[in-house]
């Protein structure tokens, strides 16, 4: 027997000992809500949950020693290949045996198009032990990898937390997305734990302070007071029913659907924050009109420094400074295409003299794309209109302070049901995607927009 058989039989004894723990927990926890529960029941239960846990720890124990003792001759071999003679080397590496990173449990060369992994998903419903354990390795391998993204990690009895194998994410051609540029710049919040609310409180009597008049007589007074602000919970969802037939028959049908969900979450939530009527930015955002026939860049940067000052009187000292340009890419690229023999006349820090702005060069989604002549970043978002104004062909620049536009989310947004009792009846599988949102660009009037005639469709003559 090789070590790599030994290293092979010690995981798989891990394997079982965590399984077997595991329903001792299960057991306990049922155990603890039996009304007729004795007090010698609970401690006999709780000595079997201790005694599966140190057969865990000692099998973990077992386990680490064989790797450790791989990783090292695995350094002797390496080392053996560096210094022997060439005559006298080892055999050629596909004439023995290797043992590296063990292989992942679902694999492109093996299952190249899911079928496997979306199988044994529907089977562990049906109670198959061994499609559950191999869905309870692939867990413990993506937590391996990716703990980090793995923020809200539901056990594998329940089956409403799986990650999907991301090589059968990576290599179809899903439909492309607007998702969330904007939202990805606004001034992030968790969402609290409760409530369809969010309340903030702001000043909107201020109190005063005045010269006093003459000694001894009273000073300026003014009771402070506030209005409590309420910003709506709101719920971004968004459901697929697919065919058993697709799922048991088809490959890699549910990861893409399931991709694509979450794509449609992205841009629509982006979508609200931009678009939404009462709230969104554009219907919140207070108008600079730029009206021309025949528009330039030239003519539509003033506007730009018209809305940032609009910006700074409205927050005065509650201003941070980090202002951003939220436009289309329409927009963004007819400003890139102008020339011309002008230039400020006050140089920005961070960006070359003699210049309208600068292109970062960045693909879109990917954050700030570059910068304007006075140094603003910019944000290109697609999710803006593009079918404003009379004549249903105009978009519009927005222009604010990205720590005035709060967005509030659940952090394990979003979240995936996989519910197939619902429709068994039909033999179809429901998928829901959702998550909780609440957002205000409102709690100063600071946003500015630039809309008008001289923001309709681009044309791109370089001038």
């Amino acid at each position: 027997m090789t070590l790599a058989d030994l290293i092979a039989q010690a995981r798989t004894a891990l394997e079982t000992a965590i399984t077997t723990r595991q329903q001792e927990q299960d057991a306990l926890v049922a155990l603890r809500s039996d009304p007729n529960l004795t007090e010698d029941a609970v401690t006999a239960r709780v000595a079997t949950r201790d005694a599966a846990d140190t057969e865990v720890t000692r099998r973990q124990s077992a386990l680490d020693e064989l790797l450790a003792e791989q990783a090292r001759e695995d350094e002797i071999a390496a080392l053996s290949a560096r210094v022997a003679p060439a005559a006298t080397r080892a055999p050629a590496y596909d004439q023995v045996a290797r043992v590296g990173a063990e292989e992942r449990t679902y694999r492109p060369d093996q299952d190249r198009r899911g079928g496997q992994f979306e199988t044994d998903v529907a089977a562990a419903f049906l109670g198959d032990y061994e499609a559950r354990d191999r869905l309870a390795r692939h867990m413990a391998e993506e937590r391996t990898e990716r703990g980090d993204q793995l923020v809200r990690a539901a056990g594998t009895g329940a089956f409403s937390g799986l990650v999907v194998p991301q090589y059968l994410t990576d290599l179809y051609a899903p439909a492309a997305s607007t998702k969330r540029p904007f939202a990805d710049v606004c001034r992030p919040h968790d969402m609290p734990a409760q409530g369809m609310t969010v309340n903030l409180s702001r000043v909107t009597t201020t109190t005063s302070v005045d010269t006093q008049t003459t000694e001894n007589t009273a000073v300026a007074e003014q009771d402070i007071d506030d209005t409590l602000m309420s910003i709506n919970v709101q719920t971004n969802a968004g459901q697929q029913t697919l065919s058993r037939q697709a799922i048991e028959r088809g490959a890699g049908i549910e990861p893409v659907v399931l991709d694509d969900l979450f794509r449609r979450y992205a841009s629509s939530l982006d979508t609200k924050l931009l678009n939404q009527a009462t709230n969104g930015l554009t219907n919140v955002a207070t108008a600079v009109a730029y009206t021309d026939a025949t528009p330039t860049a030239t003519e539509l940067y003033p506007k730009v420094l018209e809305g940032l000052s609009g910006v700074e009187a409205a927050l005065l000292d509650q201003s941070s400074g980090d202002n951003v340009a939220v436009m289309h890419s329409r927009r963004w690229y007819w400003m890139q295409n102008a020339m011309g023999s002008t230039w400020p006349l006050i140089t920005q820090p961070g960006v070359v003299a003699q210049t309208l702005g600068t292109n970062y060069a960045e693909v879109y989604g990917r954050g700030v794309r570059g910068v304007l002549p006075n140094g603003t970043p910019v944000i290109v978002d697609n999710n803006i209109a593009t079918n404003l104004g009379a004549g249903t062909n105009e978009d519009e620049i927005y222009l604010v302070d990205r720590n005035e536009c709060h967005l509030w989310e659940d952090p394990d947004a979003p979240m995936y049901i996989r519910a197939e009792q619902t429709k068994a009846a039909s033999l179809g599988v429901l998928m829901v995607v959702y998550g909780y949102f609440a957002y205000t660009h409102a709690r100063y009037p600071q946003a500015r927009k630039i809309a008008g005639t001289g923001l309709v469709t681009p044309t791109f003559t370089g001038a």
